[in-house]
């Protein structure tokens, strides 16, 4: 047992000697992309409501995501890869440390039916009126159903700023933190008050993040990553019906989300070598 003890001891003295802590990260340049998936939480919000014979802002609404149950068809079939909540990203390394991302983060939020919540306004049609009660509504699906589920569309640009952390051979740890800002083009799973569905993409708003994460560059031309990011959805113009008309909701809330990636990267500059003129 000591025998074993000093072996993996030794043995991590020596991968600890051969490794490199804190190295610099060389990628000005390069251009990379990646795939991956993300769940999502988000905060209580409030979403008001405006149409012909209504205008009633719901109090405190909670939602949730709706990540999709894995599947390899799903996950990675031609037609159905956009299903689950899904991160896609390419960008440009300006420099050795820093990168231009553009990306869409589709994620998916779920008003959660059958809660209680409080109703401010009004509702002219008599048999939906009366179902508030001491001015609150259960959310019943006969009412409403609210959903950003194909999805709640984040389309944006980022800046980020990556550090080394530990090299050894072909593995190069790095971390990275950025912030963004981009459109909201959800496609909104809407039926309210017996109207006709709407599913439609439409742009209806903005958002703004920040994120921290860390990368495993596997040699120079594949990477994992996972990161954390929390950011500000502001959308005042969601489309509820189909009908040509003004009938919109609007809601703003705050998000945190947890993304894996896997992608490539490749370099697309050499380093000039250095010639040495001796006069």
């Amino acid at each position: 047992m000591r025998n074993l003890q000093t072996t993996a001891i030794i043995l991590l003295m020596t991968a600890s000697m051969q490794a490199q802590w804190f190295p610099t990260v060389e990628r000005k340049g390069h251009l990379f992309g990646g795939w991956g998936w993300n769940r999502a939480a988000f905060s209580d919000s409030d979403i008001h409501f405006k149409g012909e014979g209504y205008d009633f802002t719901l109090i405190d609404v909670k939602a949730k995501d709706r990540q999709t149950q894995f599947k390899a068809e799903t996950y990675f079939g031609i037609n159905t890869i956009t299903i689950p909540q899904t991160n896609m990203r390419f960008g440009y390394f300006v420099s050795d440390n820093i990168s231009i991302t553009i990306g869409v983060d589709h994620m998916k939020y779920v008003m959660q039916n059958y809660q209680t919540v409080e109703l401010q306004g009004s509702i002219d049609d008599k048999d939906y009126a009366s179902l508030v009660q001491d001015g609150q509504i259960i959310l019943s699906p006969s009412f409403l159903t609210l959903e950003h589920t194909d999805g709640l569309n984040y389309v944006n640009a980022e800046i980020e700023y990556h550090s080394g952390i530990w090299k050894h051979k072909i593995f190069q740890f790095n971390a990275f933190a950025g912030a963004g800002i981009g459109a909201m083009l959800p496609k909104s799973n809407v039926k309210l008050m017996g109207f006709e569905r709407n599913d439609e993409f439409h742009l209806a708003g903005a958002g703004t993040d920040l994120k921290i994460g860390v990368e495993l560059m596997i040699g120079k031309h594949f990477f994992l990553r996972y990161e954390g990011k929390a950011g500000y959805i502001n959308m005042p113009d969601i489309l509820i019906r189909n009908n040509g008309g003004g009938d919109r909701a609007s809601q703003d809330f705050f998000f945190a989300a947890m993304d894996g990636m896997f992608g490539f990267n490749i370099p697309t500059r050499r380093k000039s070598d250095t010639i040495d003129v001796k006069n």
